[in-house]
């Protein structure tokens, strides 16, 4: 199939449409590389500076102890991974970190807990740091689990910008992974945070065991909500010792590749975010998925419990390609 055949990514590039179905998807992923690619670059630069990433930095701010039982996740108490539990960080040793991130050349930063769901105390000790670490001029983003409406306004109120609560995965593939919780749950969050006027960042989780009509149908998900998320990380899945995806098939990088430009042409307007799984990622992969249209990564030695690339070897990668950090 080539681009003159495909009406739907050839005649208007670049339009924002909600209404993706998932044979239209799968059709642009069986597209040969080359076509596949230029459609996204082409859709990449007529809504962003095809020349910047934006730069965030994720922290664990209460780690582990989480009773939900996601195959993929070090932090399941269910599972013995050698994560431990521990509680809630000091207000000021999150600022001292978000502090650090900024001169390290973060414009982003993403704290990330440990929660089922919180509990409104939990909520109220979040916005506290929301507030400190917007004071100090980064953006802000929070991760905690399902939320309440009532806990997704008063986050909104502390100035949160993005809130992050990944799909994960198709619908269909969904219960393989996690049977805590439901699709639906992670759609009424999205819901809340959406009402509550916080921008949304959602993606999912790739390599896990899933097949092609699965990338396809978490795309076509994601693409076709009443409003496409702000941010779209797509990760690849770490394998960590203890976990009930370790030792899963590794998905070929070219098709990690072929999924961020997937997201690029269906969600031309989102950050679509380069997530975990770096770590074990050559340059000249990580290089593919800039030109597929990722605009943004995550910044620093972890990514929550999982390692990540340094930030020179970042720094180092970016200066080859001649891309540049975003400016807030």
């Amino acid at each position: 199939m080539s681009l003159v055949e495909s009406p739907f990514s050839a005649a208007t590039p670049g339009l924002v449409r909600n209404d993706w179905t998932r044979a239209e998807v799968a059709a642009l992923f069986a597209l040969p590389f080359p076509d596949l690619m230029f459609e996204a670059q082409r859709v990449h630069r007529l809504h962003f500076d095809p020349s910047e990433v934006q730069v965030s930095t994720l922290l664990s701010i209460k780690t582990g102890g989480c009773p939900e039982d996601c195959a993929y996740c070090p932090q399941a108490a269910r599972y013995d991974t050698g994560v431990k539990a521990e509680k809630l960080m000091a207000l000021d040793a999150v600022l001292a970190e978000a502090r650090a991130a900024k001169a390290a050349g973060a414009s982003r930063f993403c704290m990330g807990a440990a929660w089922r769901e919180p509990k409104d105390r939990d909520v109220e000790n979040v916005c506290q740091m929301v507030e400190g670490v917007r004071a100090l001029g980064l953006e802000t983003c929070a991760t905690l689990g399902m939320l309440t409406a009532e806990q997704a306004q008063r986050l909104k109120r502390s100035g949160l910008d993005y809130y992050n609560h990944n799909l994960d995965t198709s619908p269909e593939f969904y219960g393989a992974i996690i049977t805590t919780r439901t699709y639906q749950h992670r759609l009424d969050t999205l819901d809340h945070v959406r009402a509550a006027g916080i921008h949304v960042c959602c993606g999912g989780i790739v390599g896990m065991g899933e097949g092609a009509e699965d990338r396809a149908g978490l795309i076509a998900t994601l693409a076709s909500l009443p409003v496409h998320p702000e941010s779209v990380p797509i990760n690849m899945l770490v394998q960590i010792e203890g976990t009930p995806l370790m030792g899963e098939q590794k998905l070929d990088p070219l098709e990690f590749v072929r999924t961020i430009a997937v997201a690029r042409i269906t969600m031309p307007k989102s950050m679509v975010r380069l997530s975990a799984g770096r770590e074990d990622m050559s340059e000249e992969t990580q290089a593919l998925c800039f030109l597929a249209g990722a605009n943004s990564i995550f910044y620093g030695p972890k990514l929550l419990t999982t390692p990540n690339p340094e930030r020179d070897r970042d720094m180092r990668l970016l200066d080859k390609l001649g891309l540049r950090p975003m400016d807030r």
